[in-house]
């Protein structure tokens, strides 16, 4: 099911159409926008730090750190702050991935994200999985990564790989 709003979120009235659509009673315009999301991919020695996901969507696949943006919060703070939720650990933002449109299918609405991705480092702490949101973590493969949660954390994973095999030697 694709989010299909039937009353005005303003004054209730029914709204003639699904998003995009304007309200027939007092005007206001509803979209359905893509929610954005930032994620951080920890890389070491040609694998990166997946967690198991805890809860739905996606129960019991690796899964990348990182989450939904809160209100106005920028994509690289809700990185830096979903790895800090998720794994108990600081952050440095490095090298930007890169942006990917994908489906986020919760409580039977397919809602559009936009994901965000970073390459990123552990600065501060040790690795302590939030039980409510991974229950194991794993260094895997770069070269032979299985399926992840969400197919836009696949291309990012390869935009990874891609990046890293073409950079020069020694950075």
């Amino acid at each position: 099911m694709t989010v299909d709003a039937r009353y005005c979120p303003r004054c209730a009235s029914a709204l003639p159409g699904r998003p995009p659509v304007s309200c027939a009673s007092c005007g206001y315009a509803l979209w359905v926008n893509p929610k954005p999301t930032g994620t951080v991919i920890i890389v070491q020695n040609g694998e990166f730090l997946a967690l198991k996901r805890a809860r739905p969507p996606r129960e019991g696949w690796w899964d990348l750190p990182g989450g939904f943006c809160d209100g106005f919060e920028l994509p690289e703070e809700a990185a830096v702050r979903e790895a800090r939720e998720e794994l108990g650990v600081t952050v440095r933002l490095d090298k930007f991935i890169g942006m990917y449109l994908g489906r986020y299918t919760y409580q039977d609405e397919d809602l559009p994200i936009l994901d965000c991705f970073w390459l990123a480092s552990i600065v501060d702490g040790e690795i302590t999985l939030d039980p409510g949101e991974a229950s194991d973590y794993r260094w895997l493969s770069l070269r032979e990564p299985p399926e992840l949660a969400f197919p836009t954390m696949d291309k990012a994973i390869v935009a990874v790989r891609t990046s890293l095999e073409s950079a020069p030697t020694g950075q």
